[in-house]
């Protein structure tokens, strides 16, 4: 059956992909694209609206560049649906972390893709997780009830984009071991023929125990393996991988230059956009979904020195972003997503900061031929509570899936125990938008 939606889809070989982009920690609503000039002190906050190229539509003056090109951009004001942790599960799968957890959970899209369109030959994983902080911490990438076979790959960006961790954080990572990272390179004692015999040894040692096992975790691991494997020969995606590689005005176009603003200690600096330009090069080695995380939008406190800080790299980042695929004329074929887990409270705190707010989050689209230029949704007049057109996180997940050609309301695959579950329960694609 998958086999057939692949070939009825028509894109095994084409450059369809994902870019998701968590903002990790839940941006707020009213300070970046639902500004409230006119509430009181206590909710409009310190910023001030400029106009767009869409008629009547301001967004934060922290966002000028976004502003200039808001006819390539879908902006979302009522985002609903939020379970109110702090991670990226959700917006990695569209559902509950509790979700058929007595099975191993949801899978997040980026595995189901790999499920449906993946294959052990690919010269690059089909799902790679960039993600840091939180989404890494809480493993918000996983391939769930999938199992091991569909997990992310993993790579260690830690030495070019820096994520401070908060000490409650390190803990949690501490406690879970690790192995967080998918090595990327060969031991250099180890030539590619004999990698190539290791490869053939382990699934003869590994032949009886397969026979026995009625679990299929061992065709699972050797899948992985073998992709690995393919991967490590190739080449491709390890070439990918290097930045330094790349042309130096590259680089700089995806580099802003800031003014000097206060950076808190878990916020990421002007070279985290670089995360942006390192997923087009991963899409284009054959990447089929690349998650991103940019942090810190949890501003319980300091909200607004924080965002003067965060908004600006943003802003730069996504507008750079978008111009290079379509100049590359890769737009049409790459859907990008940045949104969080929940929004923030319209009014701000005695620490000048906003709390979570699980009842509306912000999201921005773009690329994967959406109809841009498109503002969805409205909400209310301190931008707490959603009165038209409210879009659930997995109605965004099946606009996703619909991009990549997969139909999230007919497409099943199958649960350890042998029911076949849809990729989706509620969703449906944005019909605005496709």
């Amino acid at each position: 059956d998958l086999q057939r939606i692949e070939a009825a889809a028509g894109i095994k070989n084409s450059g369809k992909a994902i870019i998701n982009i968590h903002l990790d920690g839940g941006p707020p609503q009213m300070d970046t694209i639902d500004l409230r000039p006119n509430a009181p002190s206590e909710i409009r906050g310190e910023f001030s609206p400029i106009s767009t190229r869409l008629p009547e539509f301001q967004i934060t003056e922290l966002m000028p560049q976004m502003a200039a090109m808001a006819d390539r951009f879908v902006f979302l004001r009522s985002l609903v649906g939020a379970e109110g942790r702090h991670d990226a599960f959700q917006c990695q799968t569209g559902f509950s972390m509790n979700d058929l957890q007595s099975i191993g959970g949801r899978p997040a899209m980026g595995s189901m893709i790999t499920k449906i369109l993946g294959g052990a030959t690919d010269v690059a994983p089909s799902f790679v997780d960039l993600m840091q902080g939180r989404p890494l911490v809480r493993d918000s990438a996983r391939a769930g009830f999938l199992g091991p076979a569909y997990k992310p790959f993993r790579p260690d960006i830690s030495r070019w984009f820096k994520r401070p961790l908060e000490d409650g954080m390190k803990k949690e990572l501490a406690a879970q071991g690790s192995n967080h990272a998918t090595s990327l390179s060969i031991n250099t004692s180890i030539s590619a023929e004999r990698l190539q015999n290791r490869a053939q040894l382990l699934g003869g040692l590994d032949r009886l125990r397969r026979d026995v096992d009625s679990s299929n975790m061992m065709d699972a691991l050797d899948t992985f393996n073998q992709q690995a494997a393919t991967i490590l020969l190739s080449g491709k995606f390890a070439a990918a991988m290097d930045l330094e590689s790349e042309d130096p005005k590259i680089l700089k176009r995806y580099t802003p230059v800031i003014s000097k603003t206060k950076k808190f200690s878990t916020a990421e600096d002007h070279f985290s956009m670089r995360k942006f330009l390192l997923a087009r090069r991963l899409i284009e080695a054959g990447v089929r979904c690349v998650s991103v995380s940019f942090s810190d939008f949890d501003t319980h406190s300091s909200n607004f020195s924080r965002m003067r800080h965060m908004l600006p790299i943003l802003d730069h980042g996504l507008c750079a972003l978008v111009s290079d695929l379509e100049e590359r004329g890769m737009l049409d074929d790459v859907s990008i997503v940045a949104w969080g887990e929940f929004g923030r409270t319209p009014k701000i705190n005695a620490n000048g900061g906003r709390d979570h707010w699980p009842r509306v989050a912000p999201a921005i689209m773009a690329g994967g031929g959406i109809r841009a230029g498109q503002v969805i949704g409205a909400t209310d007049r301190t931008a707490g509570d959603v009165i038209a057109r409210p879009i659930h996180y997995q109605d965004v997940m099946a606009t996703l899936y619909h991009n990549m050609g997969i139909d999230a309301a007919s497409t099943t695959v199958v649960d350890p125990s042998g029911r076949p579950q849809y990729l989706l329960d509620r969703g449906q694609r944005i019909g605005e938008l496709v």
